[in-house]
C-alpha cells in the first residue's frame, strides 16, 4: 500500500514525519513531501498537480495542513468512490485525523484510525454506518476482496439498516461468522423477502431483490486454449464472449489458466495483461492427473498430449473447485471455467 503525505510548514513536516514513520513500520511504502518556501527541497510543482499525481498513483492521500487546502487540491479530481484514494486531513499539530473520502471503499476511515494512534490524535470519521456502528456494505465488500456493483443500491442497504428495516442477504457461497445486525439470510426463491438486499455472486443476472447490490468475489478461473499466433483481438473477443454468454462478471476472474505449450502465447500473454490477472500453465502431465468429467478432443490430445486443456486448467487453477462452464469454442479459441472453494467471512 502507497502512501502520499504532503505538509505545508515545519510544525507539519514533523508530523508528517512521525506519520511517514509509523505507517513504515506498518508495511506502508510511505512518502513525505513538502510545498513552501521555508522549507528545504520543496516540489516546484502546485499543490493540486500534485495531488492529481498521487491520485493515480498512491493507495491514499494524506495532507497535513487546513482542510480547505485539501478540498480545493482534490475537487477536480474527484471520480468514484470505487476508485479515489482514500483522502485524510490532519492539522499541523497532529491532535486531528479527519478521514475526508473514500472512508469505506477507499479504507479511509479504518486509516485514519492507525494513524490517530499512530501520532496519539483524535480519529474524525463523519460516515452514518460507522457512528451508529451499523454493517456498511462497502466495507465488507473490501475486506472481502470482492468488487462491488450496483452502488445506488448500496447507498439503499445503508439508509435501510440506518432506519432499523431488514435488508436480505443471499450468497452462492458459505460463510463464517454471525450475520450482522439488520441481515436476513434470504433464498434466491423466497417470496416473502425485503424488498432490499446484498447478493453475493459471480452472475450479472443474480437479482433476488427489488434493489440489490451485488458483491462479486474474484474467484472464476478461465481455462483457454487457441491456435498458435492467434491475433490478440480475437482472443480478446472471444473470452468476452464466453463471459457475457455465461454471465460471469469479468471482475470474478482471477486467473487465466492453459497448458505450458502456450506459455509464451502473445495472444493469452496480451489477454492476461488486458485484465490484469496471473496466467497460469500447467505440464500435460498435471492436466491428465485432474479428475472429472472434461469434453475430450482427439486433434488436442495430438498437439499437447492432453484430451482436453481449457477444462482441465480452469479446475486445475482453481485449487480443484468445480466447473461452471464447459469448453466453449470459437474462432480457434477454446475457453472453460470453473469456481475454487471460497467462503465470506463476517467479522
Amino acid at each position: 500500500m502507497k502512501a502520499a503525505i504532503l505538509c505545508f510548514s515545519l510544525t507539519g513536516y514533523e508530523t508528517g514525519r512521525r506519520l511517514m514513520t509509523g505507517l513504515q513500520e506498518m508495511g506502508w511504502q510511505a512518502a513525505l513531501d513538502a510545498k513552501s518556501k521555508y522549507l528545504p527541497e520543496s516540489i516546484t510543482i502546485s499543490h493540486q498537480a500534485w495531488t492529481e499525481q498521487k491520485f493515480r498513483e498512491a493507495d491514499a492521500v494524506i495532507f497535513v495542513g487546513a482542510c480547505g487546502i485539501a478540498v480545493r487540491s482534490i475537487a477536480p479530481f474527484v471520480k468514484s468512490k470505487k476508485t479515489d484514494p482514500a483522502v485524510l486531513v490532519i492539522d499541523e499539530c497532529g491532535k486531528f485525523v479527519i478521514s475526508l473520502l473514500s472512508g469505506h471503499l477507499g479504507g479511509a476511515n479504518e486509516l485514519a484510525v492507525r494513524a490517530g494512534e499512530i501520532l496519539e490524535a483524535q480519529p474524525v470519521v463523519t460516515t452514518a454506518t460507522d457512528l451508529h456502528g451499523r454493517f456498511a456494505v462497502d466495507v465488507f465488500s473490501r475486506k472481502n476482496g470482492c468488487s462491488i456493483f450496483h452502488m445506488k443500491a448500496a447507498k439503499g442497504v445503508s439508509a435501510a439498516l440506518l432506519a432499523g428495516r431488514q435488508v436480505g442477504f443471499y450468497s452462492e457461497f458459505p460463510y463464517e461468522g454471525e450475520l450482522p445486525e439488520g441481515l436476513v439470510l434470504c433464498d434466491i426463491q423466497e417470496e416473502s423477502k425485503p424488498e432490499i438486499g446484498i447478493a453475493v455472486t459471480v452472475y450479472r443476472n443474480v437479482l433476488p431483490f427489488a434493489s440489490t447490490v451485488q458483491i462479486v468475489p474474484r474467484v472464476v478461473t478461465m481455462g483457454i486454449g487457441c491456435k498458435k499466433d492467434k491475433e490478440p483481438q480475437a482472443v480478446l473477443e472471444t473470452a468476452s464472449e464466453s463471459l457475457k454468454t455465461s454471465g460471469i462478471y469479468r471482475e470474478a476472474i482471477s486467473a487465466l489458466a492453459s497448458v505450458d505449450l502456450k506459455k509464451e502465447e502473445p495472444a493469452l500473454l496480451a489477454l492476461s495483461e488486458k485484465w490484469q490477472v496471473p496466467f497460469e500453465t500447467y505440464s500435460g502431465e498435471e492436466l491428465r492427473a485432474v479428475s472429472g468429467e472434461f469434453t475430450p478432443s482427439d486433434f488436442v490430445k495430438k498437439v499437447t498430449g492432453v484430451d482436453n486443456v481449457c477444462e482441465r486448467s480452469a479446475v486445475l487453477a482453481s485449487g480443484h473447485g468445480h466447473l461452471i462452464q464447459n469448453k466453449t469454442c470459437g474462432c480457434g479459441v477454446t475457453t472453460a471455467m470453473a469456481v475454487r472453494d471460497w467462503r465470506i467471512c463476517f467479522e
